[in-house]
């Protein structure tokens, strides 16, 4: 016995999170447009007024820090980092500049 999908859009298939290029396309620059300019400098005064757990803080700064050594962290790594994040800031700072010298030589 064979059973047979259809499916009528190969692509959600296979990427689920695939773009529609037809919705997500620019439209063409005007002749003589120059299209690489930088973004105006962010405003401080709507800059938003929450303040992040130092837990949350710590965790971030780790996965920086690791991707930065070229140790990007795997899913497995979450309870480590978690238990890492927990230390204090000083350790956590010790621990972001350990990675970053092994990251420089």
């Amino acid at each position: 016995m064979t059973i047979t999908l259809e499916h009528h859009t190969p692509q959600a298939f296979v990427d689920p999170y695939a773009a529609d290029p037809a919705k997500t396309a620019r439209p063409p620059a005007a002749a003589g447009q120059d299209m690489d300019h930088l973004l105006p400098p962010p405003n401080p005064s709507e800059r938003l007024s929450t303040l992040i757990d130092p837990r949350d803080r710590h965790r971030l700064a780790l996965h920086a820090a690791l991707t930065a050594a070229g140790i990007p962290p795997r899913p497995e790594d979450r309870d480590a980092i978690d238990q890492l994040s927990t230390l204090p800031s000083g350790i956590n700072t010790t621990l972001q500049r350990w990675l970053s010298h092994t990251a420089s030589h």
